[in-house]
């Protein structure tokens, strides 16, 4: 069973809770942009609790999120995004992932947290999408002590 397609709805867009940058993010949009990190940072981002995160728009959306497109950085778009729904809290609680179905139309209603767990697992391990323990990652993708089990 697939336990995420992406829907393009857009919401998991929606940044003003902090769509997270981390320096290895940094380094690749502003590459993929051909800025450099500076220019990158003072243009589409800005600094909330000692981290870098991506600017919004009037309507709480992703600077880079184009209606009706989706993602405008896609293939350099930043790990806490290419991560969802495999956030730490929908995990390591049921709830959580409850509220993040009833959320994101591209998680299946009927899908065991046993099975979106193991297979968010792999995904994350899969890609590499752990946090590094680098100071400015999002704590969304701590997971770590999730993966030594």
């Amino acid at each position: 069973m697939e336990v995420f397609q992406c829907a393009g709805c857009g919401h998991c867009c929606e940044g003003r809770g902090g769509i997270i940058v981390s320096p290895f993010d940094l380094d690749r949009l502003a590459g993929h942009l051909g800025l450099s990190p500076g220019v990158f940072r003072s243009t589409y981002g800005e600094e909330y609790a000692g981290k870098l995160r991506l600017r919004v728009d009037d309507r709480g959306l992703c600077v880079f999120y184009v209606q009706g497109v989706g993602c405008g950085v896609h293939v350099a778009k930043p790990d806490i995004c290419r991560a969802w729904p495999y956030f730490r809290g929908n995990l390591i609680d049921s709830e959580s992932l409850a509220l993040a179905k009833d959320f994101c139309p591209g998680i299946p209603k009927d899908i065991p947290f046993e099975t979106f767990v193991a297979e968010g697992l792999a995904y994350m391990k899969e890609h590499g999408l752990a946090a590094k323990g680098v100071k400015g990652e999002a704590n969304a993708l701590n997971i770590a002590d999730i993966l030594e089990k």
